[in-house]
């Protein structure tokens, strides 16, 4: 019985190279309250070919083992996991393999013991392994692999001999870091033995106690020695297109005297391409290793080199181990690019709104006269006039300048250079109209509406004495929605005076300030003042006027 599980514990660890005809039930065991992760062991072969889907099942049960991780039996990334086995867990489990060309199902046995009592291991679940006396022995513990931390880390193993600390004092044992395995130089009888590893893993805030107990047999006379390869392990490596490069193949062995070689496609280095170096080595070890290995050196990679495999081989007895290395380009590194052009693109908005805040006007303008022609005909939206023009008037004393800007500046450019048409209060209107009803209608069929204000305050009260209609009007403008431009003929400095409905247009909408006289170069439509203007009013097309007008009034009439 107890020869049973010791063979059980060594196909455990060779069940990564077993085919799955190999072993029809395919044995597990391990401590009550310790996890422990089952591989399926078709999952090798079945990856070579093809995607594959693997569920686990319970022996006799349809329903697949839950993917959620929180559940103490759960299934992850192939692994069958027990955090933690319990009794009741022993017994049969089916994991079953599809892919697109076929399907395949095997059985695990998993065996939940209990130490025997006194010992930190059972007797008869142990892992068997030998070494040859006066050699260099290695003890390792087996599958370890799947218990890492959070940082991808392996715990920290500590070794036991028979269930006792401190063994490792004698200095011809060595731990090999990265491998959970201890080297014995010179190996005697007395290392015979119990050998227990031990770690503490932490899944999900617990922390689990993980062991393995090897029962180490020291034979006497020749042990057979495999040479392993440190490096490659056929891997790939990324080079650049005329880059230097030095590949490096070495082995491990207590064998002195064996020296790999290069061949590629099955030359030698050197017949191959004169430009291939190669250079031999072997070096001494501590505790009675050896490591022997050769370089390849190519001075300049060219186009061909990614076509080839270099393999490395060693010959020991009949047998030759080989190993090999895939020469790659890089993957691009996008990453720069998508920086420099993310960077590029945040500068390029920034730039373009910037330059779209300075130039806005001028944009908008040329739009709308390089594009209007291509827009086909305009729905009429029933208005008549593109603007109502409301100015102070009537007041020689303080309004001329208004009177001067509103009936001739104002129609001059907005209707004979733009061919806007413009309703003016003074020059649109007929003698005995009523004021108020005559406005309301006006605005209602006007686009805009064309407020000129003037700093001296005794032309406030004229806007308020002609019967209210000024207020009628702003309140118009305010229900119906109409856009207001307010044009200053002077810079105002306090508008607390203001009619409550300017206040508002002024607040929500801005002012223009007249900044130019009443010279003939102030009367073109391409200055900067008439472009504001022109840009807050609707789209038009260049040309004249066709409406009809009345003749303005004579200017120092009553």
């Amino acid at each position: 019985m107890t020869s049973m599980f010791l063979l059980i514990g060594h196909l455990i660890l060779l069940t990564p190279l077993f085919s799955a005809e190999e072993c029809i039930i395919c044995d597990y065991f391990v401590l009550v309250g310790e996890p422990i992760a089952v591989s399926c062991p078709i999952i090798t072969l079945t990856v070579l070919h093809s995607d594959y889907n693997l569920m686990w099942y319970k022996n006799g049960s349809t329903t697949p083992v839950t993917t959620e991780r929180d559940v103490r039996i759960h299934q992850h990334e192939g692994l069958l996991w027990f955090i933690p086995a319990t009794l009741e867990d022993a017994g049969l489990y089916e994991c079953d393999v599809r892919s697109l060309n076929h399907s395949n199902k095997k059985t695990i046995n998993l065996t939940v013991f209990k130490n025997d009592n006194g010992l930190c291991f059972n007797g008869k679940m142990k892992f068997e392994q030998k070494v040859m006396s006066t050699n260099t022995g290695k003890i390792i513990c087996p599958d370890l692999e799947h218990f890492k931390d959070e940082d991808n880390n392996q715990p920290e193993v500590h070794w036991y001999k028979e269930c006792k600390p401190g063994f490792l004092e004698d200095k011809r044992l060595l731990l090999a870091e990265g491998e959970n395995a201890v080297l014995i130089h010179n190996v005697t009888l007395q290392d015979r033995g119990n050998y227990t590893c031990h770690m503490v893993y932490t899944y999900m805030g617990k922390q689990y106690n993980v062991s393995r107990t090897m029962s180490l047999e020291v034979k006497e006379g020749p042990l057979q020695m495999r040479p392993e390869f440190i490096y490659p392990k056929n891997n790939t490596i990324e080079v650049e297109l005329g880059s230097h490069v030095v590949m490096e193949c070495n082995i491990s062995s207590g064998i002195n005297g064996l020296i790999p070689f290069w061949q590629v496609n099955d030359e030698d280095v050197d017949s191959f391409d004169s430009t291939y170096r190669e250079q031999f080595y072997e070096e001494g070890m501590p505790h009675g290793l050896a490591v022997s290995g050769t370089k390849f050196n190519i001075s300049k990679v060219e186009v061909k080199d990614y076509a080839h495999k270099f393999l490395c081989h060693v010959i020991y007895g009949s047998e030759q181990f080989t190993a090999y290395i895939k020469l790659e380009r890089p993957a691009q590194n996008i990453q720069g690019y998508l920086v420099g052009g993310g960077v590029s693109l945040v500068f390029l908005v920034f730039f373009t709104l910037f330059i779209y805040k300075i130039f806005k006007i001028d944009i908008v303008l040329w739009y709308r006269d390089s594009c209007h022609p291509f827009l086909g005909k305009k729905v009429s939206d029933g208005k008549i006039y593109d603007a109502y023009v409301l100015y102070p008037r009537n007041r020689e004393s303080c309004l001329y300048s208004s009177d001067i800007f509103a009936l001739k500046i104002l129609p001059e450019v907005l209707e004979g250079q733009c061919g806007y048409n413009l309703f003016i209060f003074g020059r649109d209107d007929l003698p005995g109209e009523a004021v108020i009803s005559i406005a309301d209608e006006k605005i209602r069929q006007s686009r805009r509406v064309i407020v000129v204000l003037v700093p001296e305050p005794s032309c406030y009260s004229i806007l308020e004495d002609v019967s209210e209609k000024h207020l009628a009007m702003y309140n118009a403008l305010i229900q119906d929605g109409i856009k207001v431009i307010l044009i200053e003929l002077e810079k105002i400095q306090d508008y607390a005076t203001m009619p409550e409905s300017i206040k508002y247009v002024k607040q929500k909408h801005g002012v223009i300030r007249w900044k130019g006289d009443f010279s003939e170069r102030s009367h073109s439509a391409s200055t900067r003042f008439w472009k504001k203007v022109r840009y807050h009013m609707p789209s038009r097309k260049n040309g004249s006027s066709s409406a009809l007008h009345l003749l303005p009034r004579n200017l120092n009439s009553p």
